[in-house]
């Protein structure tokens, strides 16, 4: 799948999250790795007004999932999680970095949610950034046949660059 295209509803809406003030961001942030449907009744008006027109009640819980975890870490415009992750490994961590990963990988769409809340602290510790629009358009995918969205991240994580083995 190609990178998402600028102008489209998942950068309209992360630009629209970009733009929300410290209460409101503390408002998701309290709903953090919860589902739509078990929402603090706070963030629900707040979740609605950033989402752009025509985005499908299907979709939603996404939608949803990214706002609460946005305000957990900063933004970048680079990579997928697989590469975010790779980015956190030191010699101290490589082992639990490896297991986290493995463990998102796994994560069913019920898991999803807490297994990233999780993943999200532990990248903003490391001082590292998000692309947002890239992981919401990740979690549209989640549950593909061909699971393309885990082995794209697999292969981000795992595979060695050339540069790795420098």
């Amino acid at each position: 799948m190609s990178e998402p295209v600028s102008g489209t509803k998942i950068y309209v809406f992360c630009e629209r999250l970009g733009r929300l003030d410290n209460g409101e961001r503390a408002r998701l942030k309290r709903s953090a790795g919860q589902t739509l449907a078990g929402a603090r009744r706070e963030a629900l008006g707040l979740f609605y007004s950033v989402v752009p027109p025509g985005v499908p009640p299907f979709e939603e819980d996404a939608y949803f999932l990214v706002a609460t975890l946005y305000p957990l870490a900063d933004s970048s415009k680079e990579g997928n999680m697989g590469q975010t992750l790779k980015n956190c490994i030191s010699e101290n961590n490589q082992k639990g970095v490896e297991r986290r990963m493995r463990i998102l990988l796994d994560a069913d769409a019920s898991q999803l949610p807490f297994r990233l809340r999780q993943a999200i602290r532990f990248i903003q510790s490391n001082r590292e950034k998000v692309n947002w629009p890239r992981l919401l358009q990740d979690l549209l995918a989640w549950d593909s046949q061909d699971h393309y969205v885990q082995r794209r991240w697999a292969r981000s994580f795992y595979v060695q660059s050339s540069q790795d083995s420098k």
